[in-house]
């Protein structure tokens, strides 16, 4: 069996369940408890990743820096990594204090028909001789022969690999896999997987994805992640060792991580609501589930008509202003249909 490298995403998808507020005490502890399970790389940050703290899609309470450095002083094996989007990042600003921090490994992450986006980000990380991952975002809204393309192309621009982000939760096992699969063949590169749980498949298609031939698994700790959350790490860390693939994580000390997220961050992810479902259902970023339901509750409409509408108009993260549109839409709609009723 091959090895799989695992990507503990729980500093930074986890910071979406905790509306970006994760301090430094609770950043120093888990990167010291993830060093000592020898958690392979360690991922830190906003939600959205560098440079994303703002109005639009949450303020986080500590600043790119504040956060890297938390967790750079408890890291020593393991390599500390960043996650990135262009617009919300950029090269000078942040990806170059990043690095400067102390930053190993950093992904670059697009919408999954984007990839172009990426180039100057993983060109900059590569000259900086440093680790870089492309990641293609919301993959249910693209072919396999698109994610091909897209995938050659963050190849080209020098990426060590590529992981696929089923970033609304909308996939199952054998979407996982026919697409691993594709890219695994077309690639020179390994790649990877990113699950969310919104349809309660997470560990499924993670191991689906190794199974294809993914070598890259992208997980956190008790599904520690935005909406529904992510596959859980420890979870996916005993059923590949229980099916003989080589992980090097010690099994015992990532059941204390575990103990960690339960009883040390300020809030456990939800887990898989009616709300997640709707979200997987209608192909909608997970992390929108908590902005949903509050303009759903403003505006006195049903946050399930909310996901489907932005389903249908194909919104992505960084898009959030849309749901105050769609909610407005659907509002005004709902009063004409009861004035109609009226007459």
């Amino acid at each position: 069996m091959n090895d799989i490298l695992i990507i503990d995403s729980t500093l930074r998808d986890g910071n979406h369940a905790t509306r970006h507020q994760l301090n430094k005490e609770q950043i120093s502890n888990y990167a010291a408890a993830a060093e000592a399970a020898a958690v392979p790389v360690v991922i830190v940050g906003h939600g959205n990743g560098l440079g994303a703290s703002s109005l639009q899609v949450g303020e986080a309470l500590l600043s790119d820096q504040e956060m890297i450095a938390a967790a750079r002083e408890n890291l020593g094996n393991s390599k500390l990594g960043v996650f990135m989007i262009p617009g919300f990042a950029t090269i000078n600003k942040d990806l170059s204090r990043a690095i400067e921090a102390g930053v190993e490994v950093v992904f670059a992450s697009s919408h999954c028909t984007e990839a172009d986006t990426t180039q100057r980000h993983i060109g900059y990380v590569k000259e900086k001789g440093k680790t870089a991952y492309g990641n293609l975002m919301m993959i249910h809204m693209a072919s396999k022969e698109r994610l091909i393309e897209e995938c050659l192309k963050m190849q080209s621009y020098g990426a060590d690999g590529v992981i696929l982000m089923d970033s609304s939760g909308a996939f199952l096992p054998n979407d996982v896999a026919e697409r691993i699969t594709a890219l695994v063949n077309a690639a020179d590169i390994p790649i990877g997987f990113h699950a969310h749980n919104n349809l309660g498949m997470a560990v499924a298609n993670s191991i689906a994805a190794a199974e294809a031939g993914a070598t890259i698994l992208d997980c956190c700790v008790r599904g520690f992640g935005a909406g529904a959350g992510n596959a859980m790490l420890e979870i996916v860390v005993a059923v590949l060792n229980k099916m003989g693939y080589r992980t090097g994580i010690d099994l015992y000390k990532v059941l204390d991580l575990s103990d960690i997220v339960k009883n040390e961050l300020a809030e456990v992810a939800k887990g898989v609501d009616p709300i997640c479902i709707v979200s997987g259902l209608a192909g909608v970023f997970s992390g929108f589930a908590k902005h949903v339901e509050r303009v759903a509750m403003q505006y006195g409409v049903d946050p399930r008509d909310i996901f489907f509408e932005l389903g249908r108009r194909k919104v992505v993260a960084g898009q959030e202003d849309m749901i105050v549109e769609v909610a407005i839409d659907l509002a005004d709609k709902k009063r004409k249909a009861e004035q109609k009723q009226l007459r």
